[in-house]
């Protein structure tokens, strides 16, 4: 089933190859266009739409370029935090869900600390609905933003080996970008403490390094991320981050043992001088900020697709016409 006629993005499973390949192309159209200059970032396919961003959990990255791209879509962009909302108050997100329905809101982008929100949402309105990142279980714009990336970088996916080193069983980014990565006929292999190990590897496709230097060896990406702070609470999993970065992070020693052709990728917030180091995160194979960028066009076209009246609104013709408006 395509979500042309889902009109929701829940996880990467609710994508189809073809769903993936669709938005990656969708979303070169428009990286182009962005990059083109101020007359050609604007267009008008979604103006009438309204776009409520209800942000329960801190963001910059997801939360602003989600704006950015509903905005450069011509909708009418609504932000919503957790603590502006109604929800401090005690509100239930069935309450605040069914509240933005009655205002007959055409799209609804969430992000909660707490996995299975987004669906509570989708049950609850008849609008689309995003999720931008629930708990510890998916992030799936991340993930087609890094597919964007990667993609944009080696000219293709499959056959691509990556390296993710890091806090994996607390990222939502691994639940989303591990098993498509796989799907669409990459390799992954996965390097951390023992504590930040997933239980079932398989589960995600991954192979597991007995350390960083063995994980980076070959690899085409390194990816790195942050330790999950806020979801460990109390729980003491390291010693030190100065040991950690001594044994886990990605440093100029480890970044001089990589190929030449090997590219740096972090989905940010970056923690300088734990995960990565000065140096490597404002190297020439990092590619930190082009994710940024890919966030914007890929978050476009995911946009446009769920919320676009028929799939003749999308034709290659209409997308000529964007990239020479």
């Amino acid at each position: 089933m395509s979500i042309l006629s889902t009109r929701h993005l829940m996880t990467m499973d609710d994508l189809s190859i073809a769903d993936i390949e669709t938005i990656l192309d969708r979303a070169d159209l428009h990286a182009a266009a962005n990059a083109s200059g101020p007359g050609t970032k604007k267009h008008g396919s979604l103006r009438g739409q309204t776009i409520v961003n209800l942000f329960l959990e801190p963001s910059t990255r997801t939360r602003t370029s989600f704006e950015i791209a509903g905005k450069r879509l011509g909708a009418d962009v609504i932000n919503i935090s957790g603590s502006a909302s109604s929800i401090a108050k005690g509100e239930s997100l069935v309450d605040t869900a069914q509240t933005l329905d009655a205002m007959d809101t055409d799209m609804v982008v969430i992000r909660a600390r707490a996995a299975g929100s987004p669906q509570i949402v989708r049950r609850n309105i008849r609008g689309s609905v995003i999720n931008a990142g629930d708990g510890k279980h998916e992030h799936p714009t991340q993930a087609l933003l890094d597919l964007h990336t990667m993609r944009a970088n080696f000219g293709r996916i499959a056959g691509l080996r990556v390296a993710i080193v890091g806090d994996i069983a607390h990222s939502r980014v691994v639940g989303s970008l591990a098993r498509v990565l796989g799907r669409l006929g990459a390799s992954v292999v996965v390097a951390g403490p023992p504590a930040f190990l997933p239980a079932r590897p398989d589960v995600l496709g991954v192979e597991v390094a007995a350390s960083v230097d063995e994980a980076i060896y070959g690899a085409d990406v390194v990816y790195l991320l942050r330790i999950q702070l806020e979801r460990l609470g109390s729980l003491q999993l390291l010693p030190s981050l100065r040991e950690y970065a001594r044994f886990w992070g990605m440093n100029s020693q480890r970044l001089a043992a990589l190929a030449p052709h090997t590219v740096i990728m972090h989905p940010g917030p970056m923690n300088r001088g734990v995960e990565i180091t000065q140096e490597v995160a404002d190297s020439i194979p990092a590619r930190v900020l082009n994710q940024v960028n890919s966030g914007v066009a890929v978050r476009m076209a995911i946009m446009e697709l769920l919320l676009a009246n028929c799939a003749e609104d999308l034709s290659p013709i209409a997308a000529k016409e964007l990239v020479n408006a």
